[in-house]
């Protein structure tokens, strides 16, 4: 396994890819190391192993979400790509924070997380909604968010967005009505 983790943080590309993948599969036997690993100040180091950790089939969705807290915005990334594959309830609380992020493609993932989680993230997307008038971004995402869980709770937020001034969170409030099968209630006659 050292062979491995040698050429996990090589900076060979292809290398470390091949190592993270078989890393990946050793699952339990790998979590110490990728654990140490974790710590390194070297963020690259830091970066394989949340993203080793993210391939695996079992993971521990509470590594994930202190991986958020990393000050690389890479490792932060990498740890909301994990939890988007690895949707839990318990993640929704922390991911919404993130959604105000200046990072467009941490918002993103984060989005793409509690979209994942489903109808378990409604109630905090609903409540960040409320809380977040001013902050399109941020809007935007958690929008995107309802439109795509498809959940009837949502559907004030997605009436209310129709009359935002984004055309985009008004386009993710159509696609949502449309996906609730609401399409044709929000069209009025002038």
């Amino acid at each position: 396994m050292d062979a491995l983790f040698a050429d996990l943080i090589s900076g060979d590309e292809n290398l470390a890819q091949a190592a993270m993948q078989k890393l990946a599969e050793l699952g339990a036997e790998s979590m110490p190391a990728l654990r140490k690993l974790a710590t390194s100040p070297d963020p690259d180091q830091r970066w394989w192993a949340v993203s080793t950790l993210a391939q695996m089939d079992v993971v521990d969705v509470d590594w994930l979400l202190a991986a958020l807290d990393d000050e690389s915005v890479e490792v932060k990334q990498s740890a909301a790509l994990g939890l988007a594959a690895h949707p839990h309830p318990k993640s929704a609380p922390v991911l919404i924070g993130f959604l105000r992020h200046p990072d467009s493609m941490l918002r993103t993932l984060v989005t793409n997380a509690l979209t994942a989680i489903g109808t378990d993230a409604v109630p905090a997307l609903l409540g960040f909604l409320d809380k977040n008038k001013a902050q399109d971004a941020a809007r935007l995402g958690t929008i995107r968010a309802l439109a795509n869980i498809t959940d009837t709770r949502a559907i004030p937020a997605l009436m209310a967005a129709l009359k935002e001034d984004s055309a985009l969170i008004r386009h993710w409030a159509e696609i949502g009505l449309e996906n609730l099968g609401l399409d044709m209630v929000y069209m009025k006659l002038e």
